[in-house]
């Protein structure tokens, strides 16, 4: 048996995702997951039964609630699984976020003003509010204009996203261990050196070099060596362990497959060159929210990503430019004080984003 789901499709930044009335799903959350599941097609690495464009940046979805007393309205982000039976709602998607911020405007969730409007989102995953500038001309999103960002074709106009509210997005802390670099005992005489780091969304970071790579490794290369996505998702899932993400690091794969999130860097001209995992695999361009952390561990006195961020353009940047497989990606950030009292006065990056659909999504029941 099937039944009909009103639903948008959305294009933010570089992910592309399913928006969703969270009324228009059960509530029973076991159930609501399958009806999701459903409608993506997942497990199924082709997606080929649904909605899902076999990738992790387009098997996202957004479900909104318009009641919330910490911003304009509420949302929930869920990525879900190509592979595995599950919808992980443990981390934020910032480049989706774009889109939820215009759709807001379009839905009547907030009082447009022209030419931009303030979007206050209250984002459930991380218990956070982002704020996103969101052009409007005649009461409605404006997509059009001449801004480019990496790893889309042609331009919009600029959304502009500010995360300086996210510190501690989902540990509470920005050093949820305490320390800006540290040494993991992997068993098997395994040693690596990461610096743990939570805004926007936790993340473990590591050099490129320590796992024999340049970082400048495109998707390709990455995701077709099984020992090596191996060797990553040991890590990571040691740290979602540490972290308390999950109990238990065997179970972070299944249960938390998207958090926390980890990245390799090396140094690069004007800023620094990472390579960032998406779902066990490697991601095509870069997530906004893990832009905002690397970014802000540019800033952390000690941090792996401190050390491979040049000296001298420490001095100079407000910024920090990102390299990624499909380009860059710029964050503007400006932080004061040190260590665990380091305080984000702004993290933003821009983005872009269009509305590509609006109907009914059909699923089994």
């Amino acid at each position: 048996m099937f039944k009909k789901i009103p639903c948008t499709i959305m294009r933010g930044g570089t992910s592309k995702g399913v928006i969703l009335w969270e009324k228009d799903l059960p509530k029973e959350i076991e159930v609501r997951d399958r009806e999701i599941l459903s409608m993506f097609g997942s497990p199924d690495p082709r997606q080929i039964n649904g909605l899902g464009g076999a990738d992790s940046l387009t098997s996202k979805c957004a479900l909104i609630n318009p009641s919330s007393s910490e911003g304009d309205f509420a949302y929930t982000i869920g990525n879900v699984s190509i592979t595995n039976p599950v919808v992980d709602y443990s981390s934020n998607c910032g480049n989706l976020s774009s889109a939820v911020g215009a759709f807001a405007v379009d839905e009547g969730l907030v009082m447009p003003q022209e030419p931009l409007t303030l979007v206050k989102m209250f984002n459930t995953n991380t218990q956070k509010v982002i704020l996103a500038e969101v052009p409007v001309r005649n009461g409605k999103f404006f997509s059009e204009g001449d801004y480019s960002i990496s790893g889309v074709p042609g331009s919009g106009s600029k959304i502009m996203l500010d995360f300086k509210n996210t510190v501690g997005s989902v540990t509470n802390k920005i050093l949820p261990t305490g320390k800006a670099r540290e040494i993991l005992d992997l068993g098997g005489g395994e040693k690596i050196e990461v610096s743990i780091i939570d805004v926007a969304t936790p993340m473990v970071f590591l050099r490129a070099c320590d796992l024999s790579l340049k970082g400048v490794e495109m998707a390709d290369e990455i995701n077709s060596n099984p020992d090596l996505l191996k060797r990553i998702e040991k890590i990571r899932s040691y740290v979602a362990e540490i972290i308390g993400v999950v109990k238990n690091r065997e179970e972070a794969t299944l249960k938390s497959p998207a958090t926390p999130k980890i990245a390799f860097v090396a140094p690069a001209e004007f800023g620094l060159i990472s390579r960032m995992m998406s779902m066990q695999k490697l991601h095509k361009a870069y997530a906004v929210t893990g832009a905002i952390c690397t970014a802000v561990s540019a800033k952390i006195e000690g941090s792996i990503v401190y050390e491979i961020f040049k000296e001298e353009i420490k001095k100079e940047a407000e910024g920090v430019r990102i390299e990624h497989p499909s380009g860059f990606i710029d964050v503007e950030i400006e932080v004061h004080g040190k260590g665990e009292d380091l305080k984000v006065k702004r993290a933003a990056v821009a983005r872009t984003a269009r509305r590509i659909m609006d109907g009914y999504v059909y699923v089994s029941t």
